[in-house]
């Protein structure tokens, strides 16, 4: 095993493995890039193809290659092991059929179900023009490996047999049952369905979902493969495993409900797009989601039951911090018909969608009538019940601030009232203290702790502090130390850059070499230390609108009118400075 370690990475660079994933660009004899670990504006995410390493100052991720593939594919080290192998060429060694381990045992029946599957969708006329008439292309059909089961109690389940594969391993896949009217016998569980394989984040077939061809009255129109050992519907997402990289790269996530519409956004040419497998959006899904992009656009069915579903997606996900627009379908379309219909109109949802907040707040303002719109109690008690409760599942304190002063614009009310009422209202109830991600688990004082603006401008502050080490270290400094140490104590104090200094002096010459492996004495080091100032600015200022928040809530409670007052100008004061700092590109 390990020789087999040591030929992929004398064989593969970890450059050009991270940039197969985001993108790069070089810095001096590394790369950097947006960390994928965590969401962010400015690339923290250093590559050393020399140490065959990398290292984000952002989070602390660090490894390999066997890591990041780990963590980026959601793998284990096995899995990892073989994705690597595969694309260097290292041979490792072949498995005997009745030597695999159970698990490769189950993927392979699932492999040869999918196949059986497809060769019943080609020989069935009827099952390929349901297809092709919903507008799917012969393509798409391939690429996504769709199939037909036929209408038959036995058929797959004598082919899985007929390959070697045992009753057991059937079942414990979700493809048969045991018969309750014949002891003893089973049957396929697909029958007269078209069928779409679910996919794990690396491509592999973990379960299936049919959709019924001819509707007999008494069988589901949608039937899901159960939780398997292989396959948990909370933790799935259909389609991120072509997904992830246009997720990446756009810095968006589209969510649809089904399959078909997945299929169809993807043959758009919108193939950041995901599907949830037989469920609700979960908090592991959304966690997933979450290592890729902070930004999601729910992209439901224009009914009744579209609307509860992105009702429920957003409060998770305002909840886990994430921004949630949403995409206005014409009335009783679903995405797939849009796109089949009238592909400009399902552009154009994309291209003006809402953040949810806003859409909310539209949707009260125009469903009430002008007398509850001239009544401001009225109105007010339906913001407080439909609106409030969204603006209260934001964490940041910043955000709330932001959509109160729009809330207030729009409804002609007084901020200090909509403040009042916020504070009355309380966000949904969520269970998200910790969330599965990827194959780890994102502990939320973690989240917490990444997302105050303290931890962030002293991650910021070590930065600039560890470049001026290095810079006082090298025999032709590109910068000059002492400028950089003034321009931190005239933002920070000179008693806080004291403090941190004493603190990094035992860890000096690691900050040093951490600091030389990833920075380029070059012209472009000016520019970062600018962005780093100027994101320093940002932190400080956050940190300033957190610390009023916290006041304000004091006043509050003490019914401290004047204090209350002054310090909601001081918070407007505040969220208009953040408003006008530089925006980051």
């Amino acid at each position: 095993m390990s020789s087999s370690v040591d030929q992929i990475k004398e064989k593969l660079d970890i450059a050009d493995i991270v940039a197969s994933y985001i993108k790069l660009e070089k810095a001096g004899g590394n790369f950097k890039g947006k960390c994928p670990f965590h969401n962010e504006k400015t690339p923290s995410f250093f590559i050393s193809p020399d140490r065959g390493t990398y290292y984000c100052f952002g989070c602390g991720a660090k490894g390999d290659i066997f890591t990041f593939v780990q963590e980026f594919e959601g793998l284990d080290f096995r899995g990892a092991l073989k994705n690597l192998a595969l694309r260097a060429g290292v041979e490792l060694g072949h498995e005997n059929v009745a030597e695999r381990s159970e698990k490769d045992r189950l993927y392979s029946v699932l492999a040869q179900a999918t196949f059986f599957f497809q060769k019943k969708l080609s020989e069935n006329a009827d099952a390929k023009n349901y297809l092709l008439g919903r507008g799917l292309t012969e393509e798409s059909i391939k690429e996504w490996s769709i199939g037909y089961a036929p209408n038959a109690w036995q058929e797959l389940h004598d082919f899985l047999l007929g390959k070697g594969f045992t009753k057991p391993e059937l079942e414990r896949v979700g493809l048969i049952k045991k018969s309750d009217k014949r002891p003893g016998e089973y049957y396929d569980v697909f029958r007269g369905r078209i069928v779409f394989p679910i996919f794990d984040v690396a491509g592999k077939v973990i379960a299936f979902s049919g959709r019924i061809l001819v509707d007999d009255g008494k069988s589901p129109k949608y039937l899901n493969t159960s939780e398997t050992i292989l396959f948990n519907k909370s933790q799935t997402l259909y389609g991120l495993h072509k997904a992830k990289v246009d997720i990446r790269r756009k810095d968006y996530c589209v969510l649809v409900e089904g399959q078909m519409d997945l299929v169809m956004v993807h043959q758009a040419g919108f193939g950041n797009t995901i599907a949830s497998s037989g469920t609700a959006f979960t908090a592991e899904h959304l966690g997933k989601l979450g290592r890729l992009s902070n930004r999601i656009v729910l992209a439901f069915d224009a009914d009744g039951a579209g609307f509860t579903a992105a009702n429920k997606s957003a409060q998770l996900a305002l909840s886990l911090g994430m921004e949630v627009k949403i995409a206005l379908l014409p009335k009783g379309t679903d995405p797939a018909e849009l796109i089949k219909n009238d592909p400009d109109k399902w552009k154009s949802a994309l291209q003006n969608t809402m953040h949810i907040i806003d859409f909310y707040m539209q949707s009260l303002l125009a469903q009430n009538s002008d007398a509850v719109k001239k009544d401001p109690r009225k109105l007010g008690k339906e913001i407080q019940s439909k609106v409030l409760p969204y603006v209260n599942q934001l964490p940041s304190s910043i955000e709330r601030a932001h959509f109160v002063s729009k809330i207030a614009e729009r409804a002609g009310i007084k901020e200090e009232a909509v403040w009042e009422d916020l504070k009355k209202t309380p966000a949904f109830t969520q269970n998200v203290h910790s969330t599965n991600v990827a194959g780890g688990v994102v502990n939320e004082a973690l989240r917490t702790r990444q997302a105050d603006p303290s931890f962030r401008k002293n991650s910021i502050e070590k930065k600039i502090l560890g470049i001026k080490m290095w810079q006082e270290s090298v025999s032709s400094p590109h910068i000059k130390s002492t400028e950089l140490l003034q321009k931190l104590k005239d933002i920070v104090g000179e008693e806080s850059v004291s403090k941190l200094l004493a603190e990094l002096e035992s860890t000096q010459s690691e900050l040093i070499f951490e600091i030389e492996s990833y920075y380029d004495n070059s012209d472009t080091l000016t520019a970062e230390i600018d962005e780093l100032f100027m994101n320093l600015q940002e932190e400080r200022l956050k940190e300033e609108f957190t610390r009023v928040m916290t006041e304000l809530g004091i006043a509050e409670k003490s019914k401290d009118a004047e204090k209350v007052k002054e310090l909601l100008e001081v918070c407007q004061e505040l969220s208009k400075k953040i408003t006008a700092l530089p925006k980051k590109q």
